[in-house]
Formats: C-alpha cells, sequence, structure tokens
C-alpha cells in the first residue's frame, strides 16, 4: 500500500515582536492551506515571533506570549490538518530555537534545534541552549523527520532524523538573501544533503525584511537524487503544495510546482524593493522622501522607492546649488515626472551664504576647502530632515556602498536618514541597477547613466578626482572588505600598491562615518553593520 500526504509550505512575512499579528497569518495560511488539500502545513523558522527576535528574547513577557500564543493557536487550526510551527520555547531556564507539531487540538512533539549558528549576522549561541534529539512525526502514514536551517546545512541532525525512521525531512528556516545564496542552498547544501541521505528534503523560507536583512523566500524541494521537484517565488508570500507517496518498497516521490529562477541583477532589485518596503511599513511610516539630484545615485533611489511603496507615498526634494549644473535639475524633474511623484525645488544659495556669513569672524581669510562643501551637503541635510519632521515621511539616504567605504560622504549631511537602501551596493552595481529598471520602464534620462558621476558641490567637481575609477576602486574594495585580502594579495591581482594602500587607508579611517549611518540592505556577505565589525581605534598596521 502507498501512503500519500499533500504537504504545503507557508512562505510567510512574519513582523517581529508582532506575536498576534503572526498568529492571525498563520491560522489564516493554514486555512488557505486546506483549500489546496493540505494534511501537513510547514512554517518558517521562528515564524510565531518573526526572525530575528534578537535580545526581545531576554524579556520573560516575550517569551510568555509566545507560549500562549500557541496554546491559542493550538485550538484554533482544523482538526484535519497537522501544523508545524516555529517558536522559542523555555523549559526551565533554557530557551530553545524550537519547532512544535500539533494536531487535533494538541501540541504532538517539539523538536529543538540542534546546530545554533553564531557567524556573520546570526547569534543564537547569545539566546539558545543546542537539543540533541532527533524528532520524527507521522503523518497521513509517512514518517517525517523535522530539522531547523543550519541543522540541514552540516552534518548531523538530518542523518539523526533518517537514521531515527524519516523518509522525508522538512527543514525550517529563516535564511537571509545574499547574492548566489539560492542557488548554493539548492544545488550544493540541500541537494548534497538529500542525496548522502538518500531521502528528499522540503525547504520553507521566509520572506520579508527585517533590519538590514531581507529574507527571500524561495522555498524548494529536493528528492533523493538532489533534484530540486518543486520551487517557490522569491520575495513574496506564497502557498507551495507538494504531493509526496511512500511506496510499499520505501522510495518517496515528490512532485510540485517548479518556478523558473531570476537572474542575479533582478533579484538584487527585488530584494533591496522588498527590504526598504518592509522598513518603512512595519515601522509605520506613511512614505519616504529622497533628495533628488540628479545624479544616478539619488535616481536609482528614487525609483525602488515608487517601486516599494507607490508614487503617492514618495516625495522627491531638489536642492540645487551654485554648482549645481541644469542638466542635472532637468534630470532630476524627469525623474520625478516620469515616476509620478511630486516634486519640490529648494535653492539652498541663500543658506549657504548667510551661514558663511555667521561663520566668517571664525573662518576669517582662510582658503575654500571641503569645509564649504559639506556645509552644503549638511543644509540639504537639515532640510530633508525638517521636512521629515513635519511631513513624517522617513528620509531614505542616497549613499552607494563605494562611497561608504572610503567614507566619499558627508556626515550629518547626505548620510541623514532613516534608512539606506543602496548602502551594501556597490557604485558599479548601482549602474547595473539603474540599466535594469530601465529595461522595465525608461525611468533614469541615459545621459545619467552615461556621465561622469559628480557631487556637484565644487566647480567642474568629479568623484574620479578624490577617488580611483569605480571599476577599480570596486575590485580593490571587494578584495579587502569581503574577501579580507591583505594589500600584498590585492597587489599581486594586477592593481597599483600606491592606489591599494590609499584606499585601504581610507576604508580604516572611516569606520567612524559607518558607525553612525543609517541602516540599509544586506545583499553581500560582508555588508557593513551586523557583518563587518572593526575597531573604531586601532593600529592600522597596512598604513
Amino acid at each position: 500500500m502507498t501512503a500519500r500526504i499533500n504537504i504545503v509550505l507557508a512562505q510567510l512575512n512574519p513582523h517581529v515582536g508582532d506575536v498576534s499579528g503572526n498568529i492571525q497569518r498563520i491560522i489564516r495560511a493554514v486555512a488557505d492551506a486546506r483549500k489546496l488539500g493540505a494534511q501537513l502545513v510547514v512554517f518558517p523558522e521562528l515564524s510565531v515571533t518573526g526572525y530575528p527576535p534578537e535580545d526581545l528574547l531576554f524579556r520573560e513577557d516575550f517569551i510568555i506570549r509566545a507560549h500562549k500564543a500557541i496554546d491559542h493557536l493550538v485550538v484554533r487550526l482544523p482538526a484535519e490538518v497537522t501544523v508545524v510551527v516555529g517558536y522559542p520555547r523555555k523549559v526551565g531556564e533554557a530557551l530553545y530555537n524550537s519547532a512544535v507539531v500539533l494536531r487535533q487540538g494538541m501540541i504532538v512533539t517539539h523538536y529543538n534545534k540542534w546546530l545554533l549558528p553564531n557567524y556573520g549576522v546570526f547569534d543564537e549561541k547569545r539566546y539558545f541552549l543546542p537539543g540533541n534529539n532527533p524528532c520524527v512525526i507521522e503523518a497521513n502514514g509517512c514518517p517525517i523527520g523535522i530539522t531547523i536551517c543550519e541543522d540541514a546545512w552540516e552534518f548531523g541532525p538530518v542523518e539523526a532524523a533518517v537514521a531515527a525512521g524519516a523518509r522525508i525531512v522538512v527543514s525550517l528556516n529563516a535564511s537571509p538573501y545574499t547574492r548566489g545564496k539560492s542557488a548554493v542552498r539548492q544545488r550544493q547544501v540541500l541537494a548534497a544533503r538529500a542525496r548522502s541521505c538518500r531521502c528528499p528534503i522540503i525547504y520553507v523560507n521566509q520572506v520579508g525584511g527585517q533590519d538590514e536583512l531581507v529574507f527571500d523566500g524561495g522555498s524548494f524541494t529536493v528528492n533523493s537524487a538532489g533534484l530540486v521537484v518543486q520551487r517557490s517565488p522569491q520575495f513574496q508570500e506564497h502557498l507551495a503544495r507538494i504531493e509526496c507517496s511512500l511506496t510499499t518498497t520505501g522510495v518517496v516521490h515528490c512532485t510540485g510546482k517548479v518556478v523558473a529562477e531570476q537572474n542575479d541583477i533582478v533579484t538584487v532589485y527585488q530584494a533591496l524593493t522588498l527590504g526598504l518596503g518592509d522598513y518603512i511599513h512595519k515601522n509605520g511610516f506613511p512614505g519616504a522622501l529622497v533628495g533628488l539630484s540628479g545624479g544616478i545615485d539619488s535616481a536609482l533611489t528614487l525609483a525602488i522607492a515608487a517601486d516599494a511603496l507607490g508614487a503617492d507615498c514618495v516625495e522627491a526634494i531638489l536642492m540645487p546649488s551654485r554648482y549645481t549644473r541644469q542638466m542635472s535639475i532637468d534630470d532630476a524633474l524627469f525623474e520625478a515626472k516620469t515616476l509620478g511623484i511630486k516634486p519640490h525645488l529648494l535653492e539652498i544659495e541663500p543658506s549657504f551664504r548667510a551661514l558663511m556669513g555667521t561663520l566668517q569672524p571664525v573662518f576669517g581669510q582662510v582658503k575654500a576647502d571641503t569645509t564649504e562643501e559639506n556645509i552644503q551637503a549638511r543644509i540639504r541635510g537639515l532640510m530633508l530632515m525638517a521636512i521629515s519632521n513635519k511631513c513624517g515621511k522617513m528620509v531614505v539616504t542616497t549613499g552607494n556602498k563605494s562611497e561608504m567605504a572610503v567614507g566619499y560622504a558627508t556626515l550629518y549631511g547626505d548620510m541623514v536618514g532613516g534608512f539606506a537602501v543602496l548602502k551594501d551596493v556597490p557604485k558599479t552595481l548601482v549602474y547595473q541597477l539603474a540599466k535594469y529598471r530601465n529595461s522595465q520602464s525608461e525611468v533614469i534620462p541615459q545621459r545619467v547613466i552615461e556621465r561622469p558621476p559628480s557631487a556637484e558641490l565644487a566647480p567642474d567637481q568629479l568623484d574620479e578626482d578624490s577617488l580611483p575609477p569605480y571599476p577599480e576602486l570596486d575590485a580593490v574594495l571587494e578584495r579587502y572588505i569581503e574577501l579580507e585580502w591583505c594589500v600584498d594579495k590585492i597587489e599581486s591581482d594586477g592593481y597599483t600598491r600606491s592606489m591599494i594602500e590609499r584606499v585601504v587607508d581610507l576604508v580604516d579611517r572611516n569606520e567612524y562615518k559607518r558607525r553612525q549611518a543609517a541602516p540599509g540592505v544586506r545583499i553581500s556577505g560582508r555588508a557593513f553593520g551586523r557583518d563587518r565589525r572593526y575597531p573604531l581605534t586601532w593600529a592600522r598596521y597596512h598604513r
């Protein structure tokens, strides 16, 4: 006799801390899953609280709310469906990252995550103790093992579940997006695990933005040969049905709909859009303000904001100075008009003159330098924050990763804002994303993409007056920041030592600026903030 079971993966976007709201999302998802014929519904890791809850886990009242939520949930589920959901479970003084199995109004069993990641953006050993027992449940005649996220990335937990009798393994995940990670999950890690264990693995992942992190969903199923037999879309909530059958000979067949994968640039754009949209919506802001200069960074930021929030929720603030070219104003107005966004044009020259007059007794006849450039940027920052205070919309700052890396930004000036959507996007990738966005509809003038970038804070100023060409700069920055290469190793790749040392010195000396910068979407494996934690004060030995 063949055992059959329909498993639905509930790829949801939880809100960290909104326990009651998350429970309602789970209840609605189960009801929708039943319409798909679900007999087992699996939710992501810590879906009751959202992931990562960070130091909320130290609060006793927060843990109590999570436990009460499970009690509330179990009696509101249909009796004919089994549900697996993640939550923080406290047993005595021990806290576990757990999955609970609910069926027919009862808690059937728990599984405590074995492997607690403590690298990169993960800090689970700060909060949880590890489990050490496999968990295998029977659903519709199929023995199903349960694991949580990191458990499937390393040897041990999946193998233990199979040894305990599991013929299918489900994996609950809150795995954040980075470029290229989806392919690693599917084709390397989980495919290899499934082949070695000769067991299908069903992987459900959280979706949504949470501070710097973006969770891309992309839930999937690999069969015992490691082939992808089901894949959910990325960056959106989704319910996916997998039909599984267990033959009398112990062979398991799993089938489902396989959604096509998007290319790298598309997924980066989707990650930025979702990350910005969720940050603003989940924090209760009515919309966004963007300082629009006519340059490529602010143009791309404006397009992302419009796509994330809708044009009606975005305002563009143009703040030209005596050095702003007319073409920059024209391009900025075109961008706003094309996107359907209301622009405001506010000249900063009167404020600049007034402030220089106020400072003249101190400055005297000292020659103009970057001080005057920074004053212009800080006037713009003041104006943006004043408008934000008045209308309630959040300022989205426009700086990119290349600028943040070398400090080519003004503290309390163009760095002001609540969120930096391009913070982890190198300048060369900014151009690629702008071209992609224009392929959907042309919202960025071609000359903005083609002309040399400039801050326009001094006569005939160009970025390359202060920095190496961006292709070279980004190549060195990738090697130094993301790959952690030393100067000698970067030089061996063909780059000029004097340029490398100059760039490395700029990176090291500007940690203080980055420490004060707004949070931004993480798309790389080595973003500023949670990933890269350098001291502000240290003897820089490679100077």
